[in-house]
């Protein structure tokens, strides 16, 4: 797996301060997007006079959301089309693996929650190197992921806790993660799987290094609702099956802007800070829209749909979402690069073993 410079890992570490910091303030939102740049309107020609199209596999977002981004960007470049597929990050990297092992050239652009899949594939020498115009209105924490221009971030979220409101009163909600080990949520907590969510893969590497993997075996005395997505935490909610569980800020608000009885806690022992990258593959047969594409997903008007979906953003440029905490007031905390690499793969073992699943 390729190694991370000194300065990638700084680009990681210490970014939900500095995110915290970037974030904008509520304010108008809809504003149409801008015209296109010399550069854009380059890739635009080019694409359509080779009848691109683009397939982009992801994780980063639910699929409505995801399959919204899709249709604004053929929105904003007629005659263009975007083939979204969404699905859990192991799923989507699994996905591709067996396309490379095949010489099937299916992807044009890849975005993952699971950071040691770039690692591995820019190793591989399976991307390609792609320096996006609209990085320069990226929240400057953001920039530099890293640090050859390989990948770039493109999506932000968090991990928290969430409940459902007509079982669980404010007052009584769990304020910190160790609050979901009590025997009183016996049968009533719900939680992704690592195997299949980044999101997932990352806060059981966080809690592991937070307070060992006793956390995890005293959570299973709890007989937690497994689901696999961290979406599917709000499915389990809304259905009133489970009461309290680990789960997504975005996907959480979102459902319970739609009058669903959830709201959200920002943990006093931290909130997940989670950063996904996109990126190029390298062999890709829609070049330019693949170019078009990621510049797309770090335009004004891609952040204006997350916000619409309650998704954290990358540019200081447009409002956030109502319903969120300024993250400079709540306690973020993240797994380092090395941690996320080495800790994935041991914490599925170790969730096999434990869960059974």
């Amino acid at each position: 797996m390729d190694s991370i410079t000194s300065s990638g890992r700084r680009g990681i570490l210490g970014l939900g301060t500095a995110l915290a910091l970037g974030l904008p303030a509520l304010g108008a939102r809809g504003q149409a997007p801008p015209a296109m740049t010399d550069h854009l309107r380059r890739l635009y020609d080019a694409a359509r006079s080779r009848n691109e199209q683009v397939t982009w596999y992801t994780s980063h977002y639910n699929s409505e959301t995801a399959e919204q981004l899709g249709r604004a960007f053929e929105a904003d470049f007629p005659g263009m089309k975007a083939n979204v597929v969404r699905t859990t990050a192991q799923v989507a990297f699994q996905r591709l693996s067996q396309d490379m092992r095949a010489r099937v050239q299916n992807c044009d652009v890849f975005s993952s929650t699971d950071f040691g899949h770039y690692t591995q594939l820019k190793a591989d020498g399976r991307f390609e190197k792609y320096s996006p115009e609209n990085l320069a209105h990226v929240i400057p924490a953001l920039r530099g992921i890293d640090p050859d221009g390989f990948y770039h971030t493109t999506s932000t979220g968090t991990v928290l806790i969430n409940y459902n409101t007509t079982r669980v009163p404010p007052e009584e909600a769990p304020k910190r993660w160790t609050d979901l080990l009590d025997p009183k949520w016996a049968n009533r907590v719900t939680v992704g799987h690592p195997s299949f969510s980044g999101y997932v893969g990352n806060w059981v590497v966080m809690m592991r290094k937070l307070y060992g993997w006793d956390y995890f075996k005293r959570l299973e005395r709890n007989k937690p609702q497994i689901g696999r997505s961290i979406n599917d935490t709000v499915t389990m909610l809304n259905s009133g099956e489970r009461w309290v569980g680990a789960g997504p800020g975005a996907t959480t608000l979102r459902s319970a802007s739609r009058g669903n009885p959830l709201a959200i806690q920002y943990p006093e022992d931290g909130t997940l800070l989670m950063i996904a990258t996109t990126a190029i593959m390298k062999g890709s047969r829609n070049p330019n829209a693949a170019k078009l594409f990621v510049e797309f997903l770090l335009s004004k008007r891609s952040c204006e749909i997350q916000v619409e979906n309650y998704s954290e953003i990358v540019r200081s440029d447009v409002p956030t979402f109502p319903g969120g905490r300024d993250l400079s007031t709540v306690t973020l905390i993240q797994p380092t690069v090395e941690e996320i690499e080495k800790g994935i793969p041991e914490v599925k073992e170790l969730w096999r073993d434990t869960f059974g699943v």
